[in-house]
């Protein structure tokens, strides 16, 4: 009878691993430190690949002085590279080649971001969503193979002036690395496969985990009825 139970616990927690597994794969993350023109540290930013997109949430430094208070033009760029004051980062991610800004009929860039909100001690709590870009492999990754960085404009973004938003000079930026290598591209070469959202790597990886679970509950019912 006990070894009955133990063999039952193990399978149970073979299945609780491949729930996990998959639950895991299923979220890409990556970070960003946000330094200004000179190196300094001002703050920082993650990023959650989710069902609905990925999710950045910035932050920046009380007393920070490099982002001034109020609203502020916030992007992904295209280039994971800072110096020299920025213009290395390139012009916005933009693989599909659309024009700036989410009021432009033509646009708006994958890149293309709501404002960031600066406090009065400059700080700042943001969030934003973006279901055109994937952490995952394909054309729209932003971990390709010339990586990404997340930048901070001077000024708000209007939303439809093309190329930038009319935003200004850069002012605070970081280069967007994976969270599990702290790597900020992937092997060339992958840049142009095809956008799967991440799906050539995670539907094998799931279906692995769920022939896992499947198998187990089907030796954990009949391990039951014997007892």
């Amino acid at each position: 009878m006990r070894k009955r139970r133990t063999l039952l616990l193990v399978l149970l927690g073979v299945l609780l691993l491949a729930l996990g597994a998959s639950a895991a794969l299923a979220q890409g993350t990556a970070t960003a430190q946000l330094e200004d023109t000179d190196g300094n540290p001002v703050g920082n930013a993650t990023f959650t690949e989710g069902p609905d997109g990925v999710t950045i949430n910035a932050n920046l430094q009380p007393g920070q002085q490099a982002v001034e208070p109020g609203e502020h033009g916030i992007h992904i760029h295209e280039t994971g590279s800072l110096s020299p004051d920025f213009e290395a980062a390139g012009k916005h991610f933009n693989p599909s080649g659309a024009q700036h800004g989410f009021n432009n009929p033509e646009g708006p860039h994958e890149g293309d971001l709501e404002n960031i909100v600066v406090n009065p001690d400059g700080s700042a709590s943001y969030t934003a969503t973006d279901d055109r870009i994937t952490l995952s492999r394909g054309k729209n990754s932003i971990l390709d193979s010339d990586g990404s960085a997340l930048v901070i404009h001077k000024s708000a973004d209007d939303y439809q002036t093309d190329p930038s938003g009319d935003s200004g000079d850069r002012v605070a930026a970081g280069i967007i690395k994976e969270s599990a290598t702290g790597e900020a591209t992937t092997p060339a070469g992958e840049k142009n496969l095809p956008k799967s959202g991440g799906a050539d790597i995670l539907l094998p990886a799931a279906l692995g985990s769920l022939t896992v679970m499947i198998l187990g509950a089907g030796i954990l019912v009949q391990r039951l009825r014997r007892i």
